[in-house]
């Protein structure tokens, strides 16, 4: 009934975001958002921050990277990236 776990047990406390997490994170364009705050929202953990000029962030350690933000962007500001590419920009 239930497909299979992408989780190792104990990693609540590690991950801060419940039991799962995976490597992808939203990474914001900033070039066609238009604040409709859908991102906002969509988000199940409620970790997309309202930043200067109507610009979002997200708290990466809250962050699951389940890439509902990313899916119901209507402008496609929102792009999925894995995990390092966010830290390294």
């Amino acid at each position: 009934m239930f497909g299979p776990l992408n989780c190792k047990a104990g990693t609540s406390k590690k991950n801060k975001t419940g039991a799962w997490r995976v490597e992808l994170r939203p990474k914001y364009l900033h070039q066609n958002c238009i604040a409709c705050k859908l991102c906002v929202t969509a988000c199940p953990e409620g970790c997309i921050i309202p930043g200067e000029k109507n610009a979002f962030e997200f708290d990466a350690a809250y962050c699951k990277g389940c890439g509902l933000c990313a899916a119901i962007c209507p402008k496609k500001d929102i792009a999925m990236v894995k995990e390092e590419e966010q830290k390294s920009k």
